[in-house]
């Protein structure tokens, strides 16, 4: 069988499949994403639970659960909602970094077999430093059966100008 990429030089300039390389000029506020879809399974949220050593009844004793918790069925971590959202919208951009996140809220229960997809939604985008400026996006995490928002949380990402003179001057100027 002949490899139809045996040139490494070539294959190298092919683009990563899930990499951006979009500069801060190339957004604009009110854009819209919705990721695929993710079944979360039982297996993978007890060996998160392990790992994080969350055995809190409400996710890891299926009789407790059943019998005496309020929603007569496991949930899953709220952390790991959070990181399956975001991970659903990661879209390796080479030229954005996380600031960190605000307004974190678990809204609605998610169980074990739920199937989550998420919105991402630019709220605001701000000049910040002389090579970066900062964005805010929105995250809702949406249980797809039922059509509920489960979490909701804000996105703080650093992202670079593709040309900083410019942009800081645009800054400067709204400043006066």
């Amino acid at each position: 069988m002949k490899n139809p990429n045996h040139d490494v030089a070539k294959r190298l300039q092919v683009p990563v499949w899930n990499q951006d390389n979009k500069y801060y000029e190339d957004y604009q506020v009110g854009e819209v994403d919705r990721s695929i879809r993710r079944t979360i399974s039982e297996g993978e949220m007890m060996l998160f639970n392990c790992l994080l050593l969350d055995m809190h009844p409400y996710v890891g004793d299926e009789i407790f659960a059943t019998k005496e918790g309020m929603f007569g069925k496991r949930i899953v971590p709220g952390a790991l909602v959070f990181s399956f959202g975001m991970g659903l919208m990661a879209h390796n951009n080479t030229q954005t970094f996380s600031y960190g996140y605000d307004r974190l809220r678990f809204i609605k229960p998610v169980f074990v077999n739920d199937t989550i997809y998420t919105m991402r939604t630019l709220l605001e985008k701000t000049p910040k430093y002389e090579e970066l400026g900062l964005f805010r996006v929105s995250y809702e995490v949406f249980r797809a059966d039922d059509e509920e928002l489960v979490l909701y949380c804000e996105h703080l990402q650093t992202v670079k100008y593709r040309d900083p003179k410019k942009a800081r001057e645009g800054f400067e100027k709204s400043e006066k």
